[in-house]
């Protein structure tokens, strides 16, 4: 799904912001998990308090009825918290509505944060040697080839450099949005806009349904099949799988479309980019037809705690609890980077990637200033999780509130600063040449 910074725009705050209820006494409404004492990890109490503080700061904006953290330093959980409801407190909701605690174990839709999870997977299948970054996606799937698309590489689509970022309108349809054949023949007709490999134009849903299609051809399982034979049961993941079964259903977070109305033109690139409106996109995401299906750009379900775990897998450099899912050449490919804060022409902002990470960087960055090793991805809308491994970091912050302009915004961005901030660099990271998944020389 679309990824938008979120810097508020003077047409959009002229309009009432739609803001959540927020109790004076936040203890009420904060749920506390299993955490480790800092030293363990490195820290002290008052890096925790500081993080904290962020997080209440963000909930205080009241656009958030929702937000987890979890944040995880050499392993050790030394953050893991939920404020807010899970449902029942979204703006204009009935006072008497029912209201339900949002605690550590509470699954949330990550949306693009899926992108992350559908690229460890083709990763681990080229470190298998089952498929090639290189290879043309033609070679899985013949008839994509079709309007000029016979060159594209499967590289080229984790990179959002195919140039084929939008899907036929007609795609759009959740009735079909489990049907194989119906998006195989909507990404065969898509026309590319620019040679492959010469823009960057980052790709909401067309990427992830080629990636699948091209991983079913190239071992005979599904891309779900594959997360939950190779990473899932092995390391016994409760959650973080594409969808959720249909007697899960209630147990996750209910999203809200909050902060200011989207208005012309921003409502009409919004549009083009995710072939949906914004309040449209939010309820279909909760459609038990979307929740059903494998949407690989953008319906994995996790909580942070369990996502922190995931990305912990790739921060160790490919091995988690004695199970090795790739090697650490493999995870250093999936970060080697393909666009440099080059102008995304789909969000319009500059943006770094790898092979399907977004990537930090020393000044602009997601994950705080700094951070050129960190790699993660950006969820709709303030939705985020990534790695350090400079830090010995894996963090996730996931809320359930969904607006796109509101003036507090720089409160996300401050939030993953103070985490950042809260972790010294570990030993040999200064080094000239380091090697950023073992903090050692390369």
């Amino acid at each position: 799904m679309l990824e938008v910074p979120c810097l508020p725009a003077v047409r959009g705050l002229r309009a009432p912001l739609r803001r959540i209820h927020v109790p004076e006494e936040l203890d009420a409404v904060t749920t506390i998990g299993a955490e480790a004492d800092p030293e363990e990890a490195g820290l002290d109490r008052r890096a925790v308090a500081r993080i904290w503080r962020g997080v209440t700061a963000l909930y205080r904006a009241r656009v958030h009825p929702a937000i987890q953290v979890c944040v995880r330093r050499h392993g050790v959980v030394v953050v893991n918290r939920a404020i807010g409801h899970a449902r029942g407190n979204g703006p204009g909701e009935p006072e008497a509505t029912e209201k339900v605690l949002a605690t550590p174990a509470t699954p949330f839709l990550i949306y693009s944060g899926s992108k992350a999870v559908t690229a460890f997977v083709v990763h681990l299948l080229v470190d298998r040697g089952s498929l090639a970054l290189e290879d043309r996606v033609a070679r899985y799937i013949p008839e994509y080839a079709a309007h000029g698309k016979g060159e594209i590489t499967v590289g080229q689509v984790l990179a959002h450099r195919a140039g084929v970022s939008s899907l036929p309108r007609r795609a759009y349809d959740l009735d079909r949005v489990g049907d194989r054949e119906f998006i195989l023949d909507m990404l065969c007709r898509a026309r590319p806009f620019g040679r492959p490999g010469e823009f960057l134009a980052y790709h909401a849903v067309s990427g992830g349904f080629i990636l699948a299609e091209v991983v079913e051809r190239a071992t005979g399982s599904d891309i779900r099949t594959i997360l939950h034979e190779e990473i899932r049961r092995p390391l016994g993941f409760r959650w973080t799988d594409y969808g959720v079964r249909a007697d899960d259903l209630d147990a996750l977070a209910a999203d809200y479309v909050t902060g200011a109305p989207v208005l012309p033109p921003l409502s009409q690139l919004v549009s083009r980019a995710l072939g949906v409106g914004l309040e449209q996109l939010v309820e279909w995401a909760h459609d038990r037809r979307f929740l059903a299906a494998v949407i690989p750009s953008a319906n994995v379900v996790s909580t942070a705690e369990e996502l922190t775990r995931f990305y912990e897998i790739f921060r160790r450099g490919g091995e988690l609890d004695g199970v090795r899912v790739m090697s650490a050449a493999g995870v250093r490919r999936a970060i080697t980077e393909q666009s440099r804060l080059e102008l995304d022409l789909t969000l319009g902002f500059p943006t770094r990637f790898g092979y399907g990470l977004m990537l930090g960087s020393r000044w602009l960055s997601l994950f705080g200033r700094d951070t050129q090793h960190a790699f993660g991805h950006l969820g709709f809308t303030n939705m985020l999780a990534w790695a350090d491994p400079e830090r010995a970091l894996s963090c996730a912050v996931m809320t359930n509130g969904k607006p796109l302009l509101y003036p507090e915004i720089a409160r996300f961005y401050a939030l993953m600063q103070r985490i950042t901030c809260s972790a010294p660099k570990i030993r040999g990271s200064q080094m000239k040449v380091w090697d950023p998944l073992s903090g050692r020389p390369a």
